[in-house]
């Protein structure tokens, strides 16, 4: 199957083969149809999986389809709205939409927080036919009168799970009331819960339900370790495997914005470039970091949850859970930075006797267990006890629930090595599979 096939414009199929896709994913080959229907969409499909073409390819042919009626006169109204949670996703879908793009005449826009809000006031005065944006800063502009949302014809709420999760419940809802009654609806999620059940019956109307993989699954090439370890000899441990295994490019997850800055500064001093992205910094600093990490200029970056949203980069080989997070669907998050279209990835997660209980919860959700293997001359002391686990993501704004699953006094598993496989830590090859490029294999 080629992207031709769905009937998408001859401009638009230019710009894809452009940036040398040829062979739709399985989330594109159901989605992009699904859209071009016309019809709302429940789409559950992992990070990695190339779902934002999935959604963005259709809407451009459908909002240059010129036998479709023109909007009225006047300054041209903003026809789709593109709901994400982080100002990196924002930047990355709006990045997709210029891209498929190119060679329609539609406008598109990013508007995030983190940046002065003026100079989106004074793009908002020209044509923006297709809005990417965060719900705080939407808001901003929908209190200052600066845009409206009476003419939107295509709603999507990309990565809704993460949405609710930041407490952004409450800005959405606000957002769908100044929405047209009539509109087409796409609700994509990583993960599916009550909540985002709720969510999509009181906004979906007979909805296309897609799902490209198991609920709450993760990537099949996507290696999991565990390596049990005291708290306080986690960073020796992750400096040892980075030298160790010559790393060279690597993702770490900390729990919050404090562990983010003083893991990174212990690295560095150990001669591993290493930077920090969380909500505290500003947004050039995030974008800064971002960029040379993809380059390939920075080896390490460390990361809370939040501000690791839309990291898109290709081919990504090693994520690290220097701490394990306390809701365990943000493990599928966090590990879908690797493993993404096809690629493999090492997954690896330091878990000390704290994090017992989460570990079992994670291993719960993703219906396996983890392989473990203690690491020589890091073995966990039996003797340590288990100690309260802070709440929160470190990057949580306001408004934002508390974070669940406080550990108790587990048994420990950690403190002798595990028979589980594999025994020894497995490592992907560096050659990467040569299957035709895919839309989406850098997150699209």
């Amino acid at each position: 199957m080629s992207f031709s096939t769905f009937g998408l414009s001859d401009k638009i199929i230019r710009a894809v083969t452009e940036c040398g896709y040829t062979v739709p994913t399985p989330i594109q080959s159901q989605a992009i149809p699904a859209v071009l229907a016309g019809g709302d969409i429940l789409a559950g499909a992992q990070t990695g999986t190339g779902k934002t073409a999935g959604f963005t390819l259709p809407i451009l042919h459908r909002l240059s389809d010129t036998s479709t009626k023109k909007p009225s006169s006047g300054r041209p109204p903003v026809r789709a709205l593109i709901l994400v949670p982080t100002r990196e996703l924002a930047a990355q879908v709006e990045e997709s939409v210029r891209d498929y793009g190119k060679y329609l005449t539609l406008n598109s826009m990013i508007m995030i927080g983190g940046v002065s809000i003026n100079p989106q006031i004074a793009r908002l005065k020209n044509r923006v036919d297709i809005l990417v944006a965060t719900p705080g800063r939407l808001l901003d502009h929908i209190q200052q009168k600066t845009l409206s949302l009476s003419q939107v014809e295509i709603l999507v709420l990309d990565e809704a799970d993460r949405m609710l999760d930041m407490g952004f419940i409450r800005d959405i809802k606000k957002i769908l009331a100044l929405l047209p009654k009539q509109r087409q609806n796409l609700l994509f999620s990583a993960t599916f819960s009550d909540e985002i059940q709720a969510l999509a019956d009181g906004l979906l109307n007979k909805p296309v339900l897609i799902e490209v993989a198991r609920r709450n699954a993760v990537a099949d090439k996507v290696t999991h370790m565990v390596h049990p370890v005291d708290r306080k000899r986690k960073s020796d441990l992750l400096a040892h495997l980075i030298k160790q295994h010559r790393w060279s490019q690597v993702l770490v997850f900390t729990r919050t914005k404090h562990g983010a800055n003083k893991l990174a500064e212990f690295l560095t001093k150990n001669d591993i470039p290493s930077l920090a992205i969380h909500g505290n910094k500003s947004q050039t600093a995030r974008t800064n970091a971002l960029a040379k990490f993809k380059t390939g200029t920075l080896q390490v970056l460390v990361a809370t949850d939040i501000a690791a949203r839309g990291i898109d980069i290709s081919e990504l080989p090693h994520v690290v859970n220097f701490e394990l997070p306390n809701v365990a669907e943000d493990y599928v998050h966090r590990i879908g930075r690797t493993g993404r279209a096809g690629s493999e990835g090492d997954a690896v997660s330091l878990v000390c006797v704290d994090e017992v209980k989460l570990l079992t919860g994670i291993e719960r959700l993703v219906k396996r267990d983890l392989p473990s293997q203690v690491i020589a001359g890091f073995e966990p002391d039996p003797s340590i006890k288990a100690e309260p686990i802070k709440n929160g993501r470190g990057s949580e704004p306001r408004g934002a629930k508390p974070t669940r699953n406080q550990p108790k006094k587990p048994t420990s598993k950690l403190s002798k090595p595990a028979t589980k496989k594999p025994t020894g830590f497995a490592h992907p090859t560096t050659n990467r599979s040569s299957a035709p490029r895919r839309a989406g294999g850098r997150g699209r």
